[in-house]
């Protein structure tokens, strides 16, 4: 089982790097931000609750998240392992997250780091926005996410580093050549 943690700020390539992943070692693509938009665009009252959360740029409760995903971790305990994109996102988060596995018997083997340019981040999410229509992509709403990831996610690299899992790989440039970088990182580790 091989069990993978990947984050970086939005707009790091987080969504398409874990695709690749999941195709190479037939990982459970486990991404808060792609339920929460299911949520929402289903009505659900977890959907509104994350959408009040989203639309200004914070963060979803971490009770309410830990609780998803334990469902989804029980509902796919025989799979090869799973790939957490974008969460944790926080120090408690990520507490929660290895106490919860470890009640399941399992563990974090590896964090990607995805490590990207503030400028290039914000162009990312703005042409992005353009092309999905995405309305949690606009100017104002990614520096709310950006400042809120350096103020919060960052933490997340010591507790990981600690743990002698964190690896942070460059998130700059083509597709593969990261995604060839993401795999010398798992391989080796």
């Amino acid at each position: 089982m091989l069990n993978i943690v990947i984050f970086g700020a939005p707009g790091s390539g987080k969504g398409t790097q874990s695709e690749l992943l999941i195709n190479k070692y037939g990982l459970h693509h486990i991404s808060t931000g792609e339920i929460f938009r299911q949520e929402m665009s289903n009505g659900s009252k977890l959907g509104k609750l994350a959408e009040s959360y989203i639309q200004k740029g914070h963060l979803v409760p971490d009770s309410l998240v830990i609780e998803m995903l334990e469902e989804v971790v029980e509902k796919n305990a025989a799979t090869n392992g799973f790939i957490f994109d974008g969460f944790p996102r926080t120090l408690s988060q990520g507490e929660s997250l290895c106490a919860m596995l470890k009640k399941h018997g399992k563990k974090i083997d590896i964090v990607i780091s995805l490590e990207v340019v503030e400028e290039e981040l914000v162009d990312r999410l703005l042409k992005r926005g353009q092309a999905m229509g995405r309305v949690d992509d606009n100017r104002e709403t990614i520096e709310s996410r950006l400042h809120v990831y350096n103020n919060q996610t960052v933490p997340l690299k010591e507790y990981y580093q600690s743990l002698g899992v964190l690896r942070e790989v460059n998130g700059m440039g083509t597709v593969d050549e990261i995604f060839e970088r993401i795999i010398a990182e798992v391989e080796s580790s």
